[in-house]
């Protein structure tokens, strides 16, 4: 009953089409009591230019729909689907068009998939290629004796690392759930690593660091994390002004589930910008005025964040600061993860 229910209310049109040809018939009767043989031709052509109006006005309805169809298609019926189909002439070439359309667009997503793998194979290789020489420098750097001389260059070489490693982060993101590995981490390690990274930025504008508490240990990848708090603290070094000092503490939200702080007390973010820093490229009203901004390093952050349950939060006020939050999963929440 259902099924001859949707078909009836499928065929609604032609029904309706054949109910307006029967009052047409019993108007015309009924209003013409000497129909006869030549009279009859009336009702012919009446009925003849009814039906053509309707079945073009039909042809240009379906055959309309179809286009926006093939136009906007983005999967394709399967082998099964397809023989169990019952398709008439007019079905069948359409059915046709629809499966060239589909070669088509498979040749096309297959070609650039192609291509996108090797641009990431190449850019990785090279990434890998210019850490060779960057470690070199690195060590060349110990053997300079002006120590103002050494100092400059030790920052430069940091920042050009900095990229360098981004880019890297960047190309293997796309693959990060088979080089993401959960294990039970302490903070205080981690972070105190990446602050060392930094040191030749941080002597260089006089910045230091307060780090309070950090006993706490989460389940997390710890190469990942490194990656994002190494995102955070540059921006914070960035943006924060000569003289000043980088705040970073862990405490335990009412859920029980660990908060790491960063705080520093750089120049803030505007309010109109904070709904938008986590987007791809965007820079905000400083990136403007600061040539060295990507806006790369919070989208990667961020993104990163997400595939490994870390929330991400930030509280800002221009002038004062800014406080970013990461906030790790409690258990059942890891196994919600890692069930993905």
């Amino acid at each position: 009953m259902k099924l001859l229910l949707l078909f009836i209310r499928e065929r609604f049109s032609w029904i309706g089409f054949f109910v307006f040809i029967m009052v047409l018939l019993n108007v015309l009767f009924s209003l013409d009591f000497g129909l006869n043989g030549i009279s009859i031709w009336y009702v012919n052509v009446s009925l003849l230019v009814s039906f053509t109006l309707f079945f073009f006005w039909r042809f240009f309805l379906e055959v309309g729909k179809l286009n926006d169809f093939l136009g906007n298609m983005d999967s394709h019926l399967d082998d099964a689907h397809k023989s169990s189909l019952s398709l008439s002439p007019f079905q069948e070439v359409c059915f046709r068009k629809i499966e060239d359309v589909f070669y088509e667009k498979n040749l096309e997503l297959n070609q650039v998939k192609v291509q996108l793998q090797e641009y990431s194979d190449e850019l990785l290789a090279w990434v890998h290629e210019v850490k060779g020489p960057l470690t070199t420098i690195n060590l060349m750097l110990e053997h300079v004796e002006d120590l103002s001389t050494r100092r400059k260059l030790e920052n430069e070489w940091l920042r050009l690392h900095l990229l360098v490693d981004q880019q890297l982060h960047r190309t293997r993101f796309t693959s990060i759930e088979k080089d993401n590995y959960l294990s039970e981490i302490e903070l205080k390690p981690i972070v105190y690593k990446e602050i060392r990274a930094m040191q030749a930025w941080c002597i260089e504008k006089g910045i230091g660091f307060e780090v309070e508490g950090f006993t706490d240990k989460v389940i997390t990848d710890g190469k990942w994390l490194a990656f994002i708090i190494r995102q955070i603290l540059s921006n914070a070094i960035k943006y924060s002004p000569t003289n000043s000092e980088v705040t970073i503490f862990t405490e335990l939200d009412p859920t029980g589930a660990t908060l790491l702080h960063i705080k520093d007390v750089g120049i803030g973010i505007p309010s109109e910008d904070l709904p938008r820093i986590f987007q791809k490229t965007y820079t905000g009203n400083a990136g403007r005025e600061s040539m060295q901004s990507t806006g790369m390093g919070l989208y990667l952050a961020y993104n990163v964040a997400q595939k490994m349950g870390i929330r991400i939060y930030v509280q800002s006020n221009v002038g004062e600061g800014s406080l970013f939050t990461l906030r790790f999963p409690l258990q059942n929440e890891y196994v919600k993860l890692t069930g993905r």
